[in-house]
């Protein structure tokens, strides 16, 4: 039977967070009381890990991700969110790898006293997390990282070429469906306060460890359309070999505890009292919220706030008109007009739910907010729902892989012809798991027949509603299929969608000859502006090169 466990993300345990970067370790003194494999409680590190992760996962797909997908803009402090505004200093990669570091010697420490649950989880993060760093930024160390321990030849870690690496995280998960394949009575040590993820449930590890192949698999279509056809049939064709998350009860979801602000969800009022605090900055993007809108819906109303005061046209009347009636707001013709002239974008007279549009010049000033104050609140715009503003609640998860992902990857390959089942069959239980995952499973029904499957067009509209707070998925998916059909705003920094992040400029002045390497892999497009090197956030890495998408 398939049940819902409960999990608490642990952001800090015990301090167990090791330093460590690809270079700089010949700076640092040998410390014998230092954390290692050889004293340390592994159960430790694993909430560790998963916590750790977790919290990145939001922190990319709730924040810079969800600007650049469209899930939400800011009206404040927006240019990385809203405008891509970035550079050689914006994103570095030093906190996953010290997440890798802890995940090391979990392994390392599972591997000494042959426990193979341990092992399994540890493989899985190891996967987890070199794929969202190559994702982001192409070529990494990853062969001889996290190696600084064992001299100084791999002080400076050279970078492994973007397919090995996803060659690295095919095997690591292939060896942990089979260490996670016994009965749970034949594994032991578990701690299952400490597995903030599964709560120690050994089949649901399995599962993770498949769906994160399975994603994988799909990451690579395009590039090496053979590869992937071969692993996504292996996988999706023998079910009892590789168990798949298929029901939002196994969904890889870790919950917030709440009690500081660093385990509190991102938006909390109750840890960040200031008026123009982060809650009161991010809305729902307009290109979302008519997404929705065009649906019916059900999950908008999960998502956002119905405007607290509508806007309406004074038709007829002084085109100076301003006033509340009933609870709404008349604005005569000039106002509208000049609002036009000043933010850029017409006046949005819903009367329920208003989103930000994407990348405009004055977003503090949209549909005729009176004062231009960053991120205060606006009336005329939907905020975030309420439930965004608590530190932690039952909708509040990390959301690291679910079943309406699986899904959706499922009802592409059988639209390639690489899996059974039926596109149209995936794509329904796709949508439904997403309903499930928000507590709307009732609305299935009646929204389906509104959101019909019509092809790989309606598969990556839904993929993209579905990751919500995930929104680095979509990202992933956009820069493979150029779908959904997203827009750069009139501000934005370049008139098309970023691929990657820059390599940092920490990683270029220490390792600077492995990165420039890298940086001359990059494959520089039209988009490249300003940017002096190949090393761009509109240069492709090796997985977009020659594929022509999405630009």
């Amino acid at each position: 039977m398939m049940y819902q466990i409960k999990s608490k993300m642990a952001i800090l345990v015990l301090g167990l967070i090791v330093l460590v970067s690809c270079h700089g370790l010949e700076d640092l003194n040998e410390n014998p009381n230092q954390i290692g494999s050889d004293n340390v409680d592994p159960n430790l590190l694993v909430g560790t890990v998963i916590s750790g992760t977790a919290k990145n996962v939001v922190g990319l797909g709730f924040g810079e991700m969800a600007g650049v997908m469209q899930h939400t803009q800011k009206d404040g402090w927006s240019g990385g969110h809203n405008a891509y505004d970035w550079s050689n200093d914006s994103h570095s990669w030093s906190g996953y790898y010290r997440l890798l570091t802890n995940n090391k010697t979990l392994i390392e420490k599972a591997e000494a006293d042959n426990l193979e649950f341990h092992i399994g989880v540890g493989l899985v993060m190891k996967a987890y997390l070199f794929g969202m760093i190559t994702d982001l930024w192409g070529d990494a160390p990853y062969s001889q990282a996290l190696r600084g321990d064992e001299g100084a030849e791999f002080f400076d870690a050279s970078f492994d070429d973007q397919k090995d690496i996803y060659l690295g995280i095919f095997t690591d998960l292939a060896r942990a469906n089979t260490l996670l394949s016994k009965n749970q009575s034949e594994y032991f040590s578990i701690q299952q306060n400490q597995d903030v993820l599964y709560s120690g449930t050994v089949s649901q590890w399995r599962k993770f460890a498949n769906s994160l192949a399975l994603r994988y698999y799909m990451r690579l279509s395009a590039k090496e359309p053979g590869l992937a056809e071969e692993g996504i049939r292996r996988i999706s064709s023998n079910p009892g070999q590789y168990p798949l998350i298929l029901d939002a009860s196994d969904d890889a979801n870790v919950d917030y505890v709440g009690t500081s602000t660093s385990d509190s969800w991102p938006t909390n009022t109750k840890f960040d009292v200031d008026p123009q605090g982060a809650y009161f900055r991010i809305k729902m993007a307009a290109t979302l919220v008519e997404a929705l809108q065009a649906l019916d819906d059900p999950r908008l109303g999960v998502w956002a706030n119905k405007i607290e005061i509508p806007l309406v046209l004074a038709t007829g009347e002084a085109e100076d008109t301003d006033d509340i009636r009933n609870g709404e707001r008349y604005v005569g013709q000039k106002l509208v007009d000049d609002h036009l002239d000043i933010v850029g974008v017409p006046v949005d007279f819903d009367k329920e739910y208003v989103g930000l549009p994407t990348a405009i010049p004055l977003g503090p000033a949209y549909n005729l907010k009176k004062e231009f104050n960053q991120g205060s609140y606006n009336p005329h715009v939907s905020q975030l729902n309420n439930i965004y503003k608590e530190a932690s609640g039952p909708l509040l998860k990390s959301r690291l892989i679910s079943a309406a992902e699986v899904h959706f990857i499922l009802a592409e390959a059988a639209l390639k012809g690489w899996a059974s089942g039926g596109a149209e069959a995936h794509y329904n239980e796709g949508v439904k798991q997403s309903l499930k995952a928000w507590g709307l499973e009732a609305d299935y029904s009646s929204y389906i027949a509104g959101a019909a499957y019509g092809g790989l067009e309606e598969i990556m509209e839904q993929k993209w509603i579905a990751s919500w707070t995930s929104a680095a998925q979509s990202w992933f998916d956009y820069r493979r299929t150029g779908l959904p059909d997203l827009q750069a705003g009139p501000a934005a920094k370049r008139p098309a969608l970023p691929l990657r992040f820059y390599y940092h400029i920490d990683e270029i002045d220490n390792n600077t000859q492995n990165a420039e390497a890298a940086i001359q892999k990059l494959e520089t497009t039209s988009f490249k502006g300003d940017d002096v090197s190949n090393n761009s956030a509109w240069s492709k890495m090796w997985l977009l090169q020659g594929t022509g998408e999405p630009y």
